[in-house]
């Protein structure tokens, strides 16, 4: 038994560690070549980087490396990630956002196209699948992304709407500062970004549950269920078979919550 969950557990790192780093890769390809060629602000964390570098370069002179600078910024959502979710999800998190600083500075950039639709399109929907892939296992790509799971952790709440107002507000500044043609394209670059996070998000869908039980069991139903954060309804009912009375426990709980709370009831 321990030699299988020794197993089951190097499997997992070794999950964790190719997809971490295909997500990193994919982001910083994507910062070089659709976001750098449409001049954008994509949004989050990684957007305020490039406007911190941008403002740097316009009205000092000095060209910043996206590195140190992601790198930074992303430290106080991380110890706020690291106090309300966990110690495992918030280290995994920072190796992605350390191997997305990394290979951003190395990665070359490559234009593939100058149609800034099309930029802003696309480049927001294969931001949104590298992110994506990482909540499959559970690791974020830092930044507002870390606000986001956290709330879901403690308050049930799907906040990548939120997110994307607040990404709203920091985009008109830029485009204030830069140009609103450009921050308007960043703001279609976000939302299809964040409509993509939001199929792939496993916590941000919901399952609902009906389960039939007889009352002496229902309270150890309903302390199961309140185990995942969530609450339930209890209603009482008659069974036409043979007439006993029974309950039926209706509650909505996150799709990635379902395999484990159906086998504990």
């Amino acid at each position: 038994m321990n030699q299988i969950k020794k197993r089951d557990l190097a499997e997992s790192v070794v999950a964790r560690l190719i997809i971490s780093t295909i997500s990193a890769l994919i982001v910083a390809v994507n910062l070089n070549s659709f976001v750098q060629a449409g001049d954008l602000f994509p949004g989050g964390f990684t957007g305020l980087t490039r406007l911190i570098m941008r403002c740097a370069w316009e009205f000092a002179g000095v060209e910043l490396p996206f590195g140190p600078i992601n790198i930074a910024i992303n430290a106080l959502p991380a110890l706020f990630c690291l106090k309300y979710v966990g110690k495992r999800f918030t280290l995994w998190s920072c190796f992605v956002i350390v191997l997305t600083s990394i290979f951003t500075d190395l990665v070359p950039s490559f234009p593939i196209t100058e149609d800034p639709l099309l930029v802003a399109v696309f480049g927001g929907l294969i931001n949104g699948v590298s992110i994506g892939i990482c909540l499959y296992v559970r690791i974020t790509s830092g930044g507002t992304d870390f606000i986001a799971i956290a709330l879901a952790e403690r308050k049930n709440v799907n906040a990548w709407n939120y997110i994307f107002c607040g990404n709203v507000i920091m985009l008109m500044v830029a485009g204030a500062l830069f140009g609103w043609d450009r921050a308007l394209f960043s703001i279609i670059f976000q939302f299809a970004s964040t409509q993509v996070i939001r199929m792939m998000d496993p916590d941000g869908r919901r399952v609902t549950l009906f389960i039939v039980t007889g009352r002496e069991k229902a309270g150890g139903v309903c302390a199961q269920i309140q185990d995942t954060r969530h609450t339930a309804t209890l209603i009482e009912g008659v069974g036409l078979y043979n007439g006993e009375p029974c309950v039926m426990i209706y509650s909505v709980v996150g799709s990635n919550q379902l395999r484990r709370l159906t086998r504990k009831v």
